[in-house]
């Protein structure tokens, strides 16, 4: 977080390149102010062009000279260049003053432009499966840490997404809550192993087999394995999927071993049916111990090279190097290859709660134009996300260098004054979900609207 913040508020900090805007910054502290008396320079640094004296050919020297307004606050109009990050330095026009105040914006291109930062989960559990807390817990404990987005994802099972969902079906939230599961596919003449996340899917994949847990637990309801009510598939039994997968797999004579064409079979008919459904299916951890490697080396390349996938889980579940780091080094690796797909980061958590290390490993960062579920799955296909590593004291960030450095900024900058709403929010949730509800309802409908007013204020794009 930057220090300024505390004790500054200065909008909007997210501005259009190339354009003309008007810039506040506004003493929040009764520790720091402006002398109306006094003029003050404002010198507006673009971080890419390097020090004036070093550099004294660069743009890199642009002054305003301006009074603080009547209500303390100093306001300018610069014409910012390219987009990058710039500081902006204000101190008295006095040559004899060196101190300065120094802060922080950022210019945008045009594909940016209207789109806002929305962090969130699209991998983890709850007590439906392996995980701990109630699916409507989850949810709220997510919130409370500054999630914007997220999706139960349980094994085998859609339903729990559907559950929580339902929890707050009667209070307003500025939390998008997505259907999910992580597909788990019966074996087809052996063992079939990778974990695909169905996130966002009009319909389950894991209820498409009748002998599936989802089936086994709430029947084949329409109502719980599918948010639409045409154009889903019929449920099938274990010998009827067998078959089908048997008949699949003589697409793929070129998996690594034999029995792998069943394997990618399975894969494929998850990718596609998540496809069917408008739903984004994902790669998960491939570098995962279970045992060991949950997915041999040679299939893992077999999969990034046939990229039938839409998004690789470049982050999630593990804290130790071997599994993300590896993935990252995949990752990396893979685009100098020429292989560019989408990247997400998860928790893959089984508690939501912070005595669980796992509870915050990785998050995503999805450049969205709305908060909502076939926007964040459009801008992930669309590569407009930057996978979050929490596991460190200061997150390490995977994606473009271009939207890298954007989410750092953002980070220090915007998401922790995002947080603090989310965390009331969350609290409330929590409350709603567990205890008195008629005061936490009061309290949702109360400070519902302030998100939207505060990406409004912070980001003039």
């Amino acid at each position: 977080m930057d220090a300024s913040l505390y004790k500054f508020d200065v909008y909007p900090m997210v501005i259009k390149a190339h354009e003309t805007s008007e810039i506040t910054i506004k003493p929040i502290d009764f520790s720091e102010s402006f002398d109306k008396d006094k003029e003050y320079q404002i010198r507006i640094m673009p971080t890419d062009e390097g020090s004036s004296w070093a550099y004294p050919d660069r743009w890199n020297k642009n002054y305003v000279y301006t009074k603080p307004c009547d209500d303390g606050a100093i306001r300018f109009t610069f014409k910012f260049g390219d987009e990058q990050l710039y500081f902006i330095r204000v101190k008295e026009n006095d040559d004899d003053v060196k101190a300065y105040k120094q802060f922080n914006v950022y210019a945008v291109d045009k594909d940016l432009q209207g789109r806002y930062p929305f962090i969130g989960d699209l991998h983890m559990h709850t007590r439906r499966s392996d995980g701990r807390e109630a699916p409507a817990v989850v949810a709220a404990n997510y919130r409370k840490l500054g999630y914007d987005f997220l999706s139960i994802t349980d094994h085998r099972r859609y339903y729990p997404s559907l559950e929580a969902i339902d929890a707050y079906k009667d209070v307003p939230l500025e939390y998008t809550l997505i259907v999910g599961e992580e597909i788990h596919l019966p074996s087809i003449s052996g063992k079939t192993d990778p974990h695909i996340v169905n996130f966002g899917g009009e319909f389950s994949v894991n209820a498409l087999i009748r002998e599936n847990d989802h089936c086994q637990e709430v029947g084949e309801d329409l109502s719980l394995r599918a948010i639409r009510e045409n154009d889903v598939p019929d449920v099938m039994s274990v010998e009827e999927f067998d078959a089908l997968m048997l008949e699949k797999a003589k697409d793929y004579p070129d998996a690594p071993y034999p029995s792998e064409s069943y394997t990618y079979a399975s894969m494929k008919f998850s990718f596609d049916m998540i496809k069917k459904g408008n739903g984004l299916s994902i790669f998960a951890h491939p570098y995962w111990f279970s045992e060991c490697r949950q997915v041999p080396e040679s299939f893992t390349e077999y999969v990034m090279e046939k990229q039938d996938f839409d998004a690789f889980e470049v982050l999630g579940g593990e804290v130790y190097f071997e599994q993300n780091g590896f993935q990252i080094i995949r990752y990396y690796e893979d685009l100098a290859k020429g292989r560019d797909y989408p990247i997400v980061g998860s928790t893959d958590s089984h508690s939501s709660l912070p005595t669980h290390r796992g509870h915050d490993v990785a998050r995503t960062m999805v450049f969205a134009h709305e908060n909502e579920r076939l926007d964040l799955i459009a801008s992930i296909k669309d590569k407009y996300t930057v996978a979050l590593d929490m596991i460190s004291k200061e997150p390490r960030y995977v994606g473009s260098q271009r939207l890298v450095r954007y989410a750092c900024f953002l980070w220090n900058n915007f998401f922790p004054l995002h947080d603090e709403l989310c965390f009331e929010e969350g609290r409330a949730m929590r409350e709603y979900a567990t205890g008195n509800k008629e005061d936490a309802k009061k309290y949702l409908v109360a400070i519902n609207g302030r998100m939207k007013k505060q990406r409004e204020k912070y980001f003039n794009i």
